[in-house]
């Protein structure tokens, strides 16, 4: 989807495709029929929980836990086990009892700011979560912040292949019904960005660990800057304008892959 200006375009025009991204000096909207959601970091700040619970791992088997927290943002936990145990480890057990040391630790976990609302504006039958932890420990940390879990939700445990592969947001559009092109991705970490770039969904990069980002993806702080609202195009078909106030949302990042 192209981006526009509004300040050069006629006051009539309007999008001639279902979705669109519109530019003005001070805000930004873009125009969708889905929005996907990633959870740690997207919705929910776990980091302190994510970082000691890897730190203690990695102290038990003598691993590097620099090297694990650098990678390991966004990816599923049995990927980053296999990544990092020894030889011949057995990677389920060991995926099993760091799955068994995340899910009792919630305190600390909260929303992003501003995510409750946004949520809470938009239909439920539009929002999915696609997340790399499994359907328990998400229903968990959603929990812990006080978010509703989304009717659709892409967990650990429902694909094959974790980000950055693009399944899960693949399957995640197409259980809503929407093709990729017409759906929005909230991501925060490398692999998750990536995964929905590759799925051919417009991605909006979310707080400070995304990593250098391709030109042309939004960054923004968190959602206290972006509303969302509802209504029906000429068609008749129900789509979802975000619009973000570019003076509050914070750092703007179009920076170039590297």
């Amino acid at each position: 989807m192209s981006f526009h200006s509004d300040a050069s375009a006629p006051a009539s025009a309007a999008p001639s495709t279902a979705t669109a991204t519109a530019t003005t000096a001070t805000a930004k909207t873009l125009t969708a029929r889905a929005v996907l959601f990633d959870m740690d970091g997207t919705l929910v700040d776990s980091t302190a929980i994510v970082e000691e619970v890897w730190g203690e791992f990695a102290v038990r088997y003598g691993l590097d836990i620099a090297e694990i927290l650098h990678t390991s943002h966004g990816v599923q936990a049995g990927d980053t086990v296999r990544r990092f145990a020894a030889a011949g480890a057995d990677v389920v057990a060991l995926t099993a009892e760091l799955g068994a040391m995340e899910r009792v630790r919630t305190a600390g976990i909260v929303a992003l700011p501003g995510a409750a609302d946004l949520l809470r504006s938009l239909p439920g039958d539009a929002v999915a979560l696609v997340t790399s932890a499994d359907r328990v420990l998400a229903e968990i940390r959603m929990g812990a912040a006080g978010l509703a879990m989304p009717a659709t939700a892409v967990t650990a445990d429902l694909v094959t292949r974790g980000k950055p592969h693009p399944e899960g947001y693949l399957r995640a559009a197409a259980l809503l019904g929407v093709d990729p092109a017409d759906a929005v991705v909230f991501e925060d970490a490398p692999a998750g960005i990536a995964a929905g770039l590759a799925a051919g969904i417009r991605t909006v990069a979310i707080g400070p660990n995304t990593g250098p980002l391709p030109e042309g993806v939004l960054h923004i702080a968190d959602y206290s800057a972006v509303s969302a609202s509802t209504d029906l195009d000429d068609a008749g078909a129900r789509r979802i304008s975000f619009r973000i106030d570019l003076q509050t949302a914070g750092q703007i990042g179009r920076v170039p892959l590297g």
